[in-house]
């Protein structure tokens, strides 16, 4: 485990943990979920979200194997066949107003077993989320070729019109009834949307009517490919042609290993609305030019260009020295989309190189690096609040409309809290107004522990502000609370004391602090006072309010200092 993930991080990704179903499910859902479901281990493996090559087993296996220079990067063949016997894919304009595009290859003498076929499928699920933004950009299709015969129509119809066996299911349905059949499935509702409201749905039929799919959304049972499944048709439609042709180079580079000729695929010819043919997969080669002290300079590195060129292999980029050793010829292969310009080739050659191998030098900007003042005094502060037996809670900046307004028996407008436009759960609607209400449930969460609890947190909070010009202004408080069976208002102003000690400000009131009566919704009337320093009220410190408390679910009484340091920098 240990070397793997050593190998993955000097290849660029990150093991993220090692885990099996089973303890997943039991950390999401609890132990008796977890019952039955599988031991075997499962490595969560990050990687980067523009290498589309690496999202299954087949290109991350192939990626390592070049990268520690166990096997030589495969050469993906295109074969085109001989006049009138290849696949057609023919598009019609009705197509033009939803979904334009369509490309379209075939994986002939392929041989699946259910590792391979289950990563097949896995590979076009990410795909989708990835590139093709949850479909809405491009839909994978893959079919079964020896049930249907070409050539292929993709077209656009209104959904009365169209009706199929969607996959999975017993009994024909329209296109209408489709849409209700999924409108509760938690899988496909959420790509319902993107022709729902058109007057036409997208459809591919072969030569005899058979539908073989309505994209983006299902594809039709009768082409469904099975483990016996020996020629795949794949066709990719979209919005967007460039990421169609990714996304089916993608498909056709990784899977067809498994070929009869591995690394073999058989084109297909897609005919344009405009009568114009393509040939795709397209499988472009290309190469790059680069200087090698281009590389050296931009990686801070000193290695000769064979060195380079060898790096660059590995990468599955292969290349070799050109012109008196001042050039590198780099050849992209039609996995690598995401090397659109010189410095991806950079990058790559950093990664090879290892990062961890790069010299560290000091940089050649004269500049004496200093910490930001006030993230200063909030570490030296944090030191001396902890030396005064307070415990540091860090809380979520976020919190309920109800723990900075109701809960403190105040309004929300009056919080000048900014809200969240569109919030995942109730307890992360707004930015904290305050860190009191942090602190009062990390007491709830801690009841079982021993008396008296004495928290304090040094944060940021987050009110209105029309004169900024993001809308919005941060403060750095400072809050500490004591709970215990008496209020102990003694300890908090003790501490409020200490705190103005450490900080050189003297208890008077011309260059000083001082503290004067006060009324606050949170606090217990005539146990309030409001805290005067540098001229400003800077916070209030007092004994909460027994209805707060109860609302908090807490059953003792608390005392509470809040103040805002900033004046102090």
């Amino acid at each position: 485990d240990e070397e793997f993930d050593e190998l993955c991080f000097e290849f660029g990704l990150e093991l993220d943990e090692i885990t099996s179903e089973k303890e997943i499910i039991s950390k999401e859902k609890g132990k008796e979920k977890a019952k039955g479901a599988s031991d075997v281990i499962l490595y969560k493996i990050d990687v980067p979200a523009n290498r589309y090559d690496l999202l299954c087993l087949e290109g991350l296996v192939r990626g390592l194997q070049v990268f520690k220079e166990r096997i030589n990067l495969p050469r993906f063949e295109k074969i085109i066949p001989a006049e009138g016997e290849g696949q057609r894919l023919i598009i019609t304009e009705q197509t033009a107003q939803i979904r334009p595009h369509a490309v379209a290859a075939v994986l002939r003498n392929i041989t699946f077993t259910k590792d391979r076929y289950d990563s097949f499928i896995d590979l076009q699920e990410k795909l989708h989320q990835n590139i093709c933004r949850k479909r809405a950009l491009v839909a994978i299709g893959t079919h079964d070729l020896d049930t249907i015969t070409g050539p292929f129509t993709f077209t656009a119809k209104a959904p009365s019109e169209i009706k199929f066996k969607p996959l999975s299911q017993s009994q024909e349905y329209t296109a209408s009834q489709i849409m209700d059949l999924y409108r509760t499935d938690s899988h496909l509702r959420h790509y319902l949307h993107l022709i729902e409201n058109k007057p036409r749905y997208p459809v591919i039929y072969d030569s005899n009517g058979v539908v073989l799919s309505m994209p983006p959304i299902i594809n039709g049972d009768h082409t469904k490919i099975t483990l016996n499944t020996r020629n795949v048709f794949i066709e990719c439609t979209g919005t967007d042609i460039t990421k169609a042709k990714i996304v089916l180079d993608i498909i056709v580079t990784m899977f067809s290993e498994y070929c009869e000729k591995p690394f073999t695929v058989e084109a297909v010819e897609v005919v344009c609305p405009n009568g114009k043919t393509h040939i795709y997969p397209e499988l472009a080669y290309r190469t790059e030019k680069v200087k090698p002290e281009y590389i050296n300079k931009k990686v801070g590195i000193s290695e000769t260009p064979s060195s380079l060129a060898k790096l660059l292999t590995r990468m599955c980029l292969k290349s070799h020295v050109t012109g008196n050793g001042n050039h590198l010829e780099v050849e992209i292969p039609p996995t690598r989309a995401d090397i659109i310009h010189a410095c991806d080739i950079v990058e790559d050659a950093a990664i090879a190189y290892g990062y961890n191998n790069i010299q560290m030098v000091i940089p050649k900007t004269y500049t004496i690096a200093n910490q930001l003042p006030l993230n200063k005094l909030a570490e030296l502060l944090r030191l001396d609040l902890a030396a005064a037996g307070f415990t540091e809670a860090l809380t979520f900046a976020l919190c309920s409309q109800e723990d900075v307004a109701d809960k403190l028996g105040t309004d929300i407008s009056a919080t000048n809290a900014v809200r969240i436009a569109n919030p995942k759960t109730a307890e992360f609607q707004v930015a904290r107004t305050t860190l009191l209400p942090g602190l009062l449930k990390t007491i709830a969460a801690n009841r079982k522990m021993p008396l008296p609890l004495k928290l304090f947190e040094i944060s940021d909070i987050v009110v209105k502000d029309p004169n900024t010009d993001v809308g919005a202004r941060n403060y750095r408080h400072l809050c500490a609370v004591y709970y215990n069976k008496s209020p102990g208002f003694e300890i908090i102003h003790g501490l409020l004391d200490r705190v103005m000690q450490v900080l050189e400000v003297p208890p008077n009131e011309e260059n000083g602090y001082t503290i004067k009566a006060a009324e606050g919704t949170a606090f217990f009337p005539g146990r309030c006072a409001e805290v005067f320093a540098k001229g400003q009220s800077i916070g209030k410190l007092g004994v909460i309010h027994p209805d707060v408390i109860t609302k908090f679910e807490l059953t003792m009484p608390c005392s509470v200092l809040e103040i805002n340091i900033e004046p102090f920098v």
